[in-house]
């Protein structure tokens, strides 16, 4: 279940080394998407919902889904895989995988958190071009997300979950700038995932009634609430009803496909590797938005 936290009532700017401001937000929330399908199974099973497990599907089709086991027809065929949809045939240039990374440090002593002034379950994300999470965790360690590598040439996607030592160095680097007291406490596991992003950066689903294949995602990272109402809006599509979901923006929209190779690579990369550098302009004295970000913004047409 969501863990749904009070309003931060601590300064950011005593949080955190070098804080100058902060952006309060009540309601926010977090919740282990791993164990809520677990809890969820047996709650499908109960309802009559047939689960096939270990059953790798290789390619999709009008009504028909082909497996190494045979093929399976359906009336619908529903798209929900989010960033490993690069991997089914005639898919690499519909949502980019983009990679994201975190690391999670031993826990903090007591100690620490009085200097930090953590005391909750806070969550927290910056304000810089190449964006940056957070978040105290149940067990009193420090969780902190990042782009690290942000696309692998060819839409491929990494199912290991595996991070770069440099990306590790540069994550733990972060943590001891913005939280000097937890400097010395060593990182204790890193890990990766990938999430689907579309040309245009708007999620969408769609159902063909001619095909029988439909889809819900391209939520770029934001999938947790979201993902929940796109399927009701799916279940809406594929029952045939009029509702206030269907009638969303999101309903039945497109986007343009991402370009090829190496375009893709180098457009993806280059505009990492400016909204970096503004965000080192912007650290060090410009009080206004710099002209790189601005430039890496045309490349990702958001």
């Amino acid at each position: 279940m969501p863990h749904y936290m009070s309003p931060p009532t601590y300064s950011s700017a005593g949080a955190t080394s070098s804080s100058t401001a902060r952006v309060e937000t009540a309601g926010e929330g977090r919740a282990g998407q791993g164990g809520g399908v677990q809890r969820l199974l047996p709650v499908d099973r109960r309802l009559g919902v047939r689960l096939h497990e270990s059953t790798p599907v290789t390619a999709i089709g009008p009504r028909s889904v082909t497996t190494p086991f045979g093929e399976v027809t359906a009336r619908h065929v529903l798209r929900c895989t989010e960033g490993f949809t690069s991997e089914l045939p005639g898919e690499k240039r519909t949502w980019l995988p983009m990679n994201s990374s975190m690391i999670v440090s031993e826990p903090l002593p007591e100690a620490a958190w009085r200097t930090i002034g953590w005391a909750g379950q806070e969550l927290f994300s910056d304000q810089t071009h190449a964006y940056l999470y957070g978040q105290r965790t149940a067990d009193g360690r420090i969780a902190l997300g990042g782009r690290g590598v942000p696309y692998r040439f060819g839409s491929r996607v990494d199912a290991a979950g595996g991070t770069s030592a440099s990306t590790v160095a540069s994550l733990a680097a972060t943590l001891a700038r913005l939280f000097p007291a937890a400097a010395s406490v060593p990182v204790a596991h890193a890990w990766s995932g990938v999430l689907a992003v579309p040309r245009d950066w708007c999620p969408s689903v769609r159902l063909d009634r001619v095909t029988g294949l439909g889809w819900a995602g391209g939520f770029v990272g934001q999938g947790v609430t979201a993902s929940h109402l796109a399927a009701r809006t799916l279940t809406d599509l594929v029952l045939g009803e009029d509702t206030e979901r269907t009638r969303l923006p999101w309903t039945g929209r497109g986007s343009r496909r991402w370009e090829p190779e190496p375009a893709r690579w180098l457009g993806v990369h280059g505009m990492y590797a400016a909204y970096r550098a503004a965000d080192r302009q912007e650290e060090d004295a410009r009080t206004t938005t710099s002209p790189l970000a601005r430039i890496a913004d045309v490349i990702a047409a958001r």
